[in-house]
């Protein structure tokens, strides 16, 4: 509902639009034949939602991680775009330009939240070596994660694309030192 609405949805927790649904329909099919050990969401319903499309029929435990969700926007959260990013001046070249210094009033800063979300990866190999996991997220989250992996560069977050609603990306890990982007926002 916020992409259809155009704000900056962050933490604000919106539901999905009858088109996501569809597309959850379809993502449950690509999953049905992946055995997954377990699955970690987001706590936003936007998540959860796609958490559940992702576990189909299996058996596995979806589990809350608070790690995974999207970064909370502060002054600009829940505003539209337009709206948010001309009331305050250099926000929107910020963005565009500088995403790494993104950091709203009252809000989280890009830099917390690459480290926090790169923290909710650790949290997940650790648990799970040698096992299949799925994570529902957020656009924000896996572009941040993206960028720590291919580049280990906040920097560099502006040269990774935007994850498109309900895309997968697949990350082999043996340890927090060894991990392999196999592909995204496929």
């Amino acid at each position: 509902e916020g992409n259809v609405m155009r704000i900056f949805q962050g933490t604000t927790d919106l539901d999905i639009t009858d088109l996501g649904a569809e597309q959850l329909k379809l993502l449950e099919k690509r999953f049905e034949n992946i055995n997954l050990d377990k699955i970690y969401t987001s706590p936003l319903i936007r998540a959860k939602k796609t958490a559940l499309a992702i576990k189909g029929n299996q058996q596995t435990e979806v589990e809350v991680l608070d790690g995974l969700c999207e970064l909370y926007g502060g002054v600009v959260e829940g505003r539209k775009f337009s709206e948010a990013f001309n009331s305050i001046d250099g926000l929107a070249d910020i963005w565009k330009n500088s995403p790494q210094d993104f950091a709203p009033q009252d809000g989280e800063s890009m830099r917390h939240a690459y480290d926090r979300i790169f923290e909710a990866l650790k949290f997940i190999i650790k648990n799970n070596q040698g096992k299949t996991v799925a994570c529902a997220t957020h656009g924000g989250v896996i572009r941040c994660l993206i960028c720590r992996l291919l580049y280990n560069d906040i920097t560099k977050l502006k040269e990774v694309p935007w994850s498109e609603n309900t895309a997968v990306a697949l990350i082999e890990a043996e340890d927090y030192e060894n991990i392999k982007v196999k592909f995204f926002n496929d």
